[in-house]
């Protein structure tokens, strides 16, 4: 290969962010290039020298820029990768004595490692310099002289150089990125498919109200002032390379720093990035005192129900609202996430008429929230995430008042709406393309509603009974599945799993509505609500954190004081339905020796102590509860020596225990299939032996409470006629549960007389 000169065409690719191939191409044809094949997260173009210079500083959207030397087919082994690496002249791109690094990417059937692909194709760069008579370079992986790009796939090797060095979206600006940062040229990319650059050149203003650490605002204000991206950077992977131009760089980096020194006096638009975290702020200001245009940006720290129109922009009917919301990975996050895009949608509508909102969102269901629709949407990555750019035009007063909104349903369809919500929310919940629904419907307001009714029928028995834990709403209606308890001024919210005769859109869509009204009807924080979804749990699973958050706090039934955490687990730490089973062991332990199997978190063994009995065993497998039970006991002050816990396999401990019991206290899972147990546990199947074992653990005189949650359950009929039962399932519900008498079933056993 001869040596370039700043005149002669280049082979280059430009590799970017997946999905905005086709704008990169762009930007390079504006920078001079001329693009070629598109490639997924990459662009294939030629350019000379000076025109690559060039797009190293100025393109806002590339990763890296790669001079191609030779692309090559039929490479599959490590010898054709070494062999074909070798046949390069890298004497004309390697300065002798200058570190190097190799970069690869893909591989083969005989090359399955990135490591090992880098080692081979280093090794042929060396026996060419060998040949050569040129030193053996040394390697230096973290801050080289000169980074090599290797690609194999399908059998096709591309080699070359990476003339950018460190990724072009690294500007140098952002040393305090906040949290979940959005990389500088993706926000480059957010901002030219909202129009930013036609916009900024017509003088309009920008505005983020959810900045962060500022990236799009400031990558806004780099491209109204005309400054150069990588401006900035000292150093680009050319400056190791044996055909880099020191005067061609010269030059046109000169050109730039000229642009940028009159871009930033003509620079006309407003731009404003708020935020209600002053740690944000204070990385906002940092980052665009670092990319040299402080001067044009204002940010100012306020909440979203804060949010109003600048004065200086009173009289600006036009405007770009550009904003990187969070999303929410975890059904956990949604209560904030839902009530945030909700308040968004409501702010801009009323301080921002006219203009345009731009949300890049990972959860365009949230971003229906809105109550805008989008008139056009584009399919992006971030990172590994799958997201979309909603563009929605924020309508005036008057068109406000003539947009479509769920709360208009016809009358037909509102009294309809339990048994025809599929047809009513069809088109809503599947989102039209380029549509966002509005505000939550009347199937949402019914649901509101009958959260109020439940809460003004429980009143009196709450404020009888003290009790600061109870449900509130289970599938009252159908179409909301959801399972909703009171925890002092929390919610816990369990979705159950919808069948798959439910559209998975329509039960988010639903979902998403409930969370929306929840905090008004329930008159809690958005933050205070915690959200998971049920369904069948077997083994490990049983016991798995969902979270480690370790957010745990203190509440009260009756006289006992227990740990709950609603973030971390599917479950709580304290079973709700069994409250008033709770109460009847603790009315009848006086003096009694308490046993607890499955004990779980051991509330009931709490009460029993708090009742008067002498001394308790609960045993169960889970560790995690054990501590948990643990906790429980020092919170009331029981003796660790008088109150046992052990961990064991119930069957297990069973079998091999001699001690007796004056009451026993059997709560086992419908199924387990944990590890730690040496077999299944299927309570339908397994329920008579366990009952014989526990039984066999009943002093005379004693009584067994056994309880279950197996909806279906049967009692075998070899139970009742070996011992005394009691089946007092209808009366082990307080009035927060009467709805759903199915969910346990209680039975009292005793040994019969003379037996």
């Amino acid at each position: 290969m001869t040596e370039p000169t700043h005149e002669s065409p280049l082979n280059l690719l430009a590799s970017c962010p997946k999905g905005i191939e086709l704008l990169l191409a762009d930007e390079l044809t504006d920078l001079g290039a001329t693009p070629g094949k598109t490639t997924v997260a990459g662009v294939y173009f030629t350019a000379s020298l000076e025109t690559a210079y060039r797009i190293c500083l100025w393109s806002r959207l590339a990763n890296r820029i790669i001079l191609c030397l030779v692309r090559e087919s039929m490479v599959e082994s490590p010898e054709q990768l070494r062999m074909a690496t070798a046949a390069l002249n890298w004497a004309q791109h390697v300065v002798p004595g200058r570190t190097l690094a190799v970069d690869f990417h893909g591989r083969s059937d005989q090359i399955r490692h990135t490591r090992f692909g880098a080692q081979t194709v280093k090794d042929g760069v060396v026996d060419a310099l060998q040949l050569a008579g040129q030193p053996r370079p040394d390697i230096d992986l973290k801050m080289p002289d000169l980074r090599l790009y290797a690609n194999l796939h399908r059998a096709n090797l591309t080699l070359g150089i990476d003339i950018s060095g460190e990724s072009l979206h690294r500007r140098g600006y952002r040393r305090e990125v906040g949290h979940a940062p959005l990389k500088e040229n993706l926000a480059a990319a957010l901002l030219v498919r909202a129009g930013w650059p036609k916009r900024a050149e017509a003088g309009e203003a920008l505005l983020d109200p959810l900045c962060g650490a500022g990236t799009l605002v400031i990558e806004a204000a780099m491209m109204a002032a005309d400054v150069a991206p990588n401006l900035a950077r000292q150093r680009f992977g050319f400056h190791g390379w044996a055909g880099h131009q020191e005067n061609v760089w010269i030059d046109v980096k000169k050109q730039a720093e000229e642009r940028a020194s009159l871009g930033r006096k003509r620079c006309k638009s407003p731009l404003f990035g708020f935020d209600q975290s002053p740690t944000a702020l204070s990385a906002a200001n940092a980052n665009a005192m670092r990319a040299g245009i402080p001067a044009l940006i204002q940010f100012e720290g306020a909440s979203l129900t804060q949010l109003q129109r600048p004065a200086s922009l009173e009289d600006t009917d036009r405007g770009l609202v550009i904003t990187n919301p969070p999303y929410g990975e975890r059904l956990g996050e949604l209560p904030e996430l839902v009530t945030l895009y909700a308040k968004l949608g409501e702010r801009v509508k009323a301080e921002f008429p006219g203009w345009t909102l731009a949300l890049f969102t990972g959860n365009p269901d949230l971003g229906h929230r809105l109550g805008l629709r989008a008139h056009k949407q584009y399919a992006l990555k971030n990172g590994p995430l799958d997201a979309k750019l909603l563009l929605m035009n924020i309508p005036d007063t008057s068109e406000q008042a003539v947009q479509t909104s769920p709360k208009s349903m016809p009358q037909d369809v509102s009294e309809n709406l339990s048994v025809g919500m599929k047809e009513a929310t069809q088109e809503i919940a599947e989102g039209e393309p380029g549509e966002s629904a509005a505000e939550p419907g009347e199937g949402a307001q019914m649901f509101a509603n009958r959260l109020r009714k439940n809460q003004k029928r429980l009143k009196k028995w709450i404020k009888q009974s003290g009790e600061t834990c109870y449900r509130l709403y289970d599938a009252d209606m159908p179409e909301y599945a959801l399972a909703i308890d009171c925890y002092l001024d929390r919610v816990h919210v369990q979705e159950y799993a919808p069948p798959r005769s439910i559209n998975p859109a329509q039960a988010q869509k639903r979902l998403y509505d409930a969370l929306e009204v929840l905090p008004e009807a329930l008159g809690v924080d958005a933050s205070n609500i915690y959200v998971k979804q049920r369904e069948r749990q077997t083994g490990k699973a049983q016991y798995q954190k969902r979270g480690a958050s370790g957010e745990r706090f203190e509440v009260r039934e009756g006289d006992a004081r227990l740990w709950v955490n609603l973030r971390d687990y599917l479950d709580t730490g304290l079973f709700l339905d069994h409250r008033p089973v709770r109460r009847m062991l603790k009315e009848m332990a006086d003096g009694k020796r308490f046993l607890n199997l499955f004990c779980y978190t051991a509330t009931a063994t709490v009460q029993a102590a708090l009742g008067g009995a002498s001394d308790s065993v609960s045993v169960d497998m889970s560790n995690t509860y054990l501590d948990w039970a643990r906790d429980n006991f020092a919170l009331n002050d029981l003796d660790p020596a008088q109150h046992r816990l052990v961990r064991e396999d119930c069957f297990h401990w069973l079998e091999t225990a001699s001690t007796q019991f004056d009451l026993i206290f059997l709560d086992p899972p419908t199924f387990s299939n944990s590890k730690k147990m040496q077999e299944t546990l299927d309570i339908q199947r397994d329920h008579p032996r366990l009952l014989d074992l526990a039984m066999a653990r009943l002093a005379p005189g004693g009584t067994l409470v056994f309880s279950n949650n197996q909806r279906r359950f049967k009692l075998h009929g070899a139970v009742a006629e070996r011992y005394q039962v009691e089946d007092i399932s209808a009366k082990s519900f307080d009035p927060d549960f009467q709805r759903r008498t199915n969910l346990h079933h209680v039975f009292l056993l005793r040994h019969r007389e003379g037996v």
